[in-house]
């Protein structure tokens, strides 16, 4: 054979080992594509939805259509079901995405970054809880100094002549429903762990003035606030109350007490009272359930023309039902109802996409009271607020009913 041949069969001979090199990386690059992209329909719905929000939102921060990064309540709310599910599967990317929004969010000193006590925002609290967990793993003196300063805000927060926590600066005697949620499992996990419960009769004096005074005296429901004054104008003149039972703020409320019950000592005197709550507002919320097992926007006038059953609502009282069922707050029933509901909720509001990721269909926008312009919190207010696909309430509703439920 001549040179040049041998030459020639020896390039082409080394031309296809580089095509099936980079043919075998190719086809590796793919895969790993079509895994990433591609959600098993085998999996639980818990970690079909966690991964749907990993490849929908990289970022964490990017959670409700955000556009740059915030230290939000709404992203506490969803990646406390991530440190749920991270303990349950023991996935270090559930983790890292905690972490990862965390980190963007803090500076090197262990300051939140584009906090201002002054404020006294009640909601800042709520991504706090994420940090207890974070510095226990990772021993990173960031996380603790920050839960040290939440905590501390509480020391200042404004209160009302009864001793509730305002809702913010900007609104003056007025107790949030929502606002027992943000602050109250918070506070119970910092006390027990790093003061000896010092502040335990303070949290269940929260919990105290909300069923006293936000507590709808027919219904046995929650209106979404009280301003103890009774001079904003959406207040009730006789009792201080907002003038609609909204679904999402009796979500709100439920899980504040079964969230704070996983901290609150059963020794306190105060436990069986907030056992006692829970139990009642159990029983009265079952009875306005749609005939499926959901729950309403408004939520005791399911007759009310517009009104219509929402996810975020459902799906948190069904979390409530049956983690309140697991932990022997509630009778086992609960658990048998927060089943059937959860059913219902992935006919009504679940879509797949042929990838197999999940989006959380006509979730309530986010709704508040006062400010400018005016919010009067009527019936009308609540169901002509726009609903979306994916609101990060809704889907991280579903995400902690369904780790909840083993589903």
């Amino acid at each position: 054979m001549s040179k040049s041949v041998c030459t020639k069969t020896n390039f082409i001979k080394y031309l296809l080992v580089v095509l099936l090199i980079v043919s075998g990386k190719a086809s590796a690059q793919q895969l790993e594509n079509s895994e990433k992209a591609n959600i098993s329909y085998q999996l639980k719905w818990s970690e079909r939805t966690a991964l749907s929000i990993l490849n929908q939102y990289p970022n964490a921060w990017q959670l409700d259509g955000n556009d740059k990064p915030k230290w939000d309540y709404k992203m506490g709310f969803v990646l406390s079901g991530f440190e749920k599910l991270y303990q349950k599967t023991n996935h270090k990317k559930y983790l890292n995405y905690i972490k990862d929004y965390v980190d963007e969010m803090i500076d090197s000193t262990g300051n939140i970054k584009k906090y201002d006590l002054k404020e006294y925002n009640i909601d800042c609290l709520n991504p706090g809880k994420l940090l207890f967990n974070l510095y226990d793993i990772t021993k990173d003196a960031r996380y603790l100094k920050i839960t040290g300063q939440l905590r501390n805000q509480l020391e200042t927060q404004p209160r009302t002549p009864g001793g509730g926590f305002w809702h913010k600066q900007i609104y003056p005697d007025q107790m949030w429903i929502d606002g027992l949620y943000m602050a109250e499992p918070f506070y119970t996990q910092f006390t027990v762990k790093y003061e000896k419960g010092k502040s335990l009769d303070d949290i269940a004096r929260q919990f105290e003035l909300a069923q006293n005074n936000i507590t709808d005296k027919n219904t046995g429901l929650v209106y979404q606030a009280w301003d103890e004054s009774k001079v904003i104008g959406w207040a009730n003149k006789q009792t201080g109350t907002s003038p609609t039972i909204w679904g999402r703020g009796i979500g709100w409320y439920m899980m504040a007490l079964v969230e704070t019950l996983d901290y609150f000592p059963k020794s306190h005197p105060k436990y069986k009272v907030l056992i006692g709550y829970l139990n009642l507002i159990a029983k009265n919320v079952n009875e306005y359930k749609s005939p499926e097992g959901l729950w309403y926007q408004v939520a005791d006038k399911p007759q009310l023309f517009g009104n219509y059953v929402e996810p975020s609502a459902s799906g948190m009282i069904i979390y409530a039902f049956a983690k309140g069922a697991d932990r022997g707050y509630l009778p086992s029933a609960y658990k048998r109802t927060a089943q059937k509901s959860f059913d219902s909720f992935v006919k009504e509001f679940v879509k797949v996409d042929n990838k197999g990721e999940i989006t959380i269909l006509n979730v309530s926008s986010n709704v508040g009271l006062g400010g400018k312009p005016f919010r009067d919190g009527t019936n009308d207010y609540y169901l002509t607020a726009k609903t979306k696909e994916n609101g990060a309430i809704g889907i991280g509703a579903f995400l902690l009913s369904a780790i909840e439920l083993n589903k």
